[in-house]
């Protein structure tokens, strides 16, 4: 029998704004079955569903990058994985890391927070998850999501299921999953005018300059099961764009998640970024961004390179780097046009579009491409 609301509690009978239905608990009817699921079977939330709800994509990356790129893609497909870093030891997360021993959880808010249901509902709950407390106390720049995110894994035993339980409070259309079980650490070598060093930690490589090559610590991190089950069941995966050494080439370099990332028959888009970002990749060139992936990946093969084409300094290396990668250049203007280095989500979304149709010529000539495997 449904418990039925307390007197004191006025109003609890009437609906919320665009609430997303609730999740399945004693007493409540089960959600409508989907499509694809058989019969009184939850569906498995693991693997992606091809052909349910738009292509199956996964998005792998951190922070704003990848924010920007599922804001594209949720115009796409609610049939959506992020696939999100969990090297961060900065800001809340870090503090967290530190104090708790958990996953930092800042990026997957983030995460979280670009594919929130867009309605009152789901809009409210992403303000309260990306709100920060400011103070001269401990809680002085703590996000509130950050803090639920962890209390819910501590409560519930498992990082997966705690995702889950704060994208259903948001409505989120998809799934957020961390790239490892654990904690990460990023080792840059870094070449100055002094020789070769090394730098450890996340946000200190994110601010030095002459980064070479980084790995990751512990080198064979468990990976995340879910995450690479989503890989092997996708239509398309998508690097990028985002903090290069920091929050990119960091998937490629966890064994399972890597060995996913190679073996999966989805297509592979890779999407530049709109500049240099100070610090750990100052100074290179869009061609410069291939070519480092190439290097720590050199047996992954791309289907698609997205580029702006004003963030692009040498055509003819960048195609040439591209081609060296086995995938076809698709140069689309996917910046916001306003001299800044952000992406216009809606432009975005018609370069993944094109680029998931293998419609690669110019805009405007009605030229087909192909994506070669």
């Amino acid at each position: 029998m449904t418990p039925q609301p307390s007197p004191e509690r006025t109003g609890a009978t009437e609906p919320l704004p665009d609430r997303p239905p609730d999740p399945v608990l004693p007493g409540r009817p089960p959600d409508p079955v989907l499509p694809g699921v058989l019969p009184g079977r939850p569906p498995d939330r693991g693997v992606l569903q091809p052909g349910v709800r738009g292509p199956a994509v996964v998005a792998l990356g951190g922070g704003h990058g990848l924010s920007a790129t599922l804001g594209a893609l949720r115009h796409l497909t609610q049939n959506l994985t992020a696939i999100v870093t969990v090297a961060d030891d900065g800001g809340s997360s870090g503090r967290l890391r530190e104090e708790l021993g958990v996953l930092p959880p800042g990026d997957l808010r983030m995460a979280l927070s670009a594919l929130c249901d867009d309605g009152e509902w789901g809009l409210t709950w992403r303000d309260v998850l990306q709100h920060r407390f400011t103070s001269d106390g401990p809680l002085n720049n703590h996000a509130v999501g950050n803090l639920l995110i962890v209390a819910l894994w501590e409560l519930l035993g498992s990082e997966v299921a705690g995702l889950d339980w704060v994208g259903r409070l948001l409505g989120v259309r998809g799934r957020v999953l961390p790239m490892a079980a654990v904690p990460l650490e990023i080792e840059a070598r870094v070449a100055d005018g002094e020789g070769t060093r090394t730098v450890r930690g996340q946000s200190l490589v994110a601010v030095t300059h002459g980064v070479e090559h980084v790995r990751i610590l512990p080198e064979d991190p468990p990976a995340c099961p879910e995450a690479v089950a989503a890989v092997r069941a996708a239509d398309w995966v998508v690097l990028g764009p985002g903090s290069w050494y920091t929050s990119v080439l960091p998937h490629l370099m966890v064994p399972a998640l890597a060995t996913a990332l190679h073996e999966t028959k989805a297509r592979r888009a890779l999407t530049l970024n709109l500049s240099a970002q100070v610090g750990e990749t100052e100074g290179m060139t869009a061609a410069d961004h291939v070519r480092s992936l190439h290097e720590h990946a050199p047996d992954l093969r791309l289907d698609v390179v997205v580029a702006d084409p004003a963030a692009v300094e040498d055509l003819d290396a960048l195609s040439a780097a591209v081609r060296d990668c086995g995938a076809s250049l698709l140069l689309r203007q996917v910046g916001v046009g306003d001299g800044t280095a952000h992406h216009d989500t809606l432009r975005l979304a018609a370069a993944f579009r094109d680029a998931f149709a293998g419609v690669l010529g110019d805009v405007g000539t009605g030229e087909a491409g192909t994506t070669p495997r």
